[in-house]
């Protein structure tokens, strides 16, 4: 393990932003990086680039007759923010109090490395045939994922898919996730008029844009906080204990602020649509003139149930925004980004010695979890590989803060992730 966290350390020191205002040559000595580790443990590797980010894939061929397992991670990381935000340089790997703090040490360049130690752990022969595929743009949508995965499946072909990009249920407590939210993200405009006027000439007759904005935003919730877009699919959650103290301290819910919505608190975050207003575009409070601001615009991200179809969810979304122009405003919606929620059986023999090697690991059994967050590739591979059984696991906890400022990896945890993968590789080896 000491080595283990040298290498993710080193790797997680390169600044590897996928994102286009970034420097994409972070992201190229990222995929080297990762190339470099999976050669020195024996695997045949390529880096791939299918018109986006480079994606790195390995393989390690098994004994004969042995089954066949495909590890995904990322290499590519969220931007940092503003480094002010963060009590450590971001891109310096920190240790504080059994965590390690910088972007992307946990999410998801510890899943790269926990691949690599169930490798070590075999010494470079595994039980089972090995392939490593880590992706260079999960942080920027996968936008190539289709291709690479079109141009070079065959090669990816498994019968147990390991996808570490998720979290576990607490500290000590190992997790499955077999449910994942899916995504709509759209623009919306409010245009009231054609050009800025006089605040004070024609306010009281005349909307403006922003005004219009706020009274359309409100009718996406109702006074519950339910979202009040009909015809959104919603079902009941798995019944695992989760009080509102722990919500609360999880989510940093300040002082005398209520949680939304109805239902069980699982239920809201896994298998109820929300809605989040994560952008608007107005004039800034330092600089505002009297003006009526003649159009309004706000960037909506749309987590929907598992099984909803993203189409129809956008279709949905984008008439009720319609239906509700106020005071006869033109609204035009924009779809930005989607993608599939995902739902796993999770039953039979490769899920079995999945969740015996969690409990070799931890001590104790996992549970199966959902997740409220939206990871549109795991719907692609199991659209690709539908023979293969889809283990979603992660590296993360309800601390890690990813994509936040502060993103931290807890060591204890990292462990027995490792841990569990080289022994998942141990058992399902005695299947074949």
């Amino acid at each position: 393990m000491p080595a283990i966290r040298d290498d993710l350390e080193t790797l997680t020191r390169i600044p590897s932003v996928s994102l286009d205002s970034f420097d994409q040559r972070h992201v190229d000595d990222s995929a080297a990086a990762v190339a470099d580790l999976l050669e020195a443990e024996g695997m045949q590797v390529r880096i791939v680039r299918e018109g986006g980010r480079p994606a790195v894939i390995g393989h390690l061929p098994g004994p004969e007759g042995a089954p066949t397992v495909l590890l995904y991670a990322h290499h590519d990381v969220q931007p940092p923010g503003d480094d002010a935000d963060w009590d450590s340089a971001p891109f310096e790997p920190t240790e504080r109090d059994g965590r390690v703090y910088a972007r992307g040490i946990a999410d998801d360049k510890a899943g790269v490395m926990a691949h690599v130690a169930a490798l070590r752990a075999h010494g470079g022969r595994p039980p089972v045939g090995v392939t490593v595929f880590v992706e260079g743009e999960e942080e920027i949508a996968s936008e190539s994922l289709p291709a690479i995965l079109d141009k070079h499946g065959d090669s990816l072909t498994a019968d147990a898919i390991v996808l570490a990009d998720s979290q576990n249920w607490k500290i000590g407590v190992p997790a499955l996730t077999t449910t994942l939210r899916g995504l709509v993200r759209v623009v919306v405009e409010v245009k009231a008029l054609d050009h800025g006027v006089h605040s004070g000439m024609f306010g009281g007759a005349v909307p403006d844009g922003l005004t219009a904005l706020a009274r359309l935003l409100a009718t996406l919730h109702d006074d519950e906080g339910n979202v009040a877009v009909q015809g959104l699919l919603t079902s009941e959650a798995a019944e695992l204990d989760y009080p509102e103290e722990v919500l609360r301290a999880e989510a940093g819910l300040a002082e005398g602020v209520s949680p939304i919505g109805s239902g069980s608190f699982l239920s809201r975050l896994w298998t109820k649509p929300s809605m989040t207003v994560i952008g608007i575009d107005a004039p800034s409070v330092a600089k505002a003139a009297n003006l009526l601001t003649p159009v309004g615009r706000a960037k909506l991200s749309m987590r929907i149930h598992p099984a909803e179809d993203p189409d129809t969810a956008y279709r949905l979304l984008e008439a009720h925004l319609t239906e509700h122009a106020p005071w006869g405003c033109q609204v035009t919606v924009t779809l930005d980004d989607q993608g599939a929620g995902f739902s796993a059986d999770a039953q039979g023999p490769i899920y079995e010695q999945a969740r015996a090697a969690f409990e070799d690991a931890w001590g104790v059994p996992p549970v199966d979890i959902g997740v409220g967050g939206s990871i549109p590739f795991v719907a692609a591979f199991a659209e690709k590989f539908p023979e293969a059984a889809i283990l979603v696991t992660g590296v993360e906890d309800p601390d890690t803060r990813a994509h936040a400022a502060n993103e931290s990896l807890h060591l204890g945890e990292f462990e027995r992730v490792c841990l569990a993968e080289a022994l998942l590789l141990d058992r399902l080896g005695r299947m074949g």
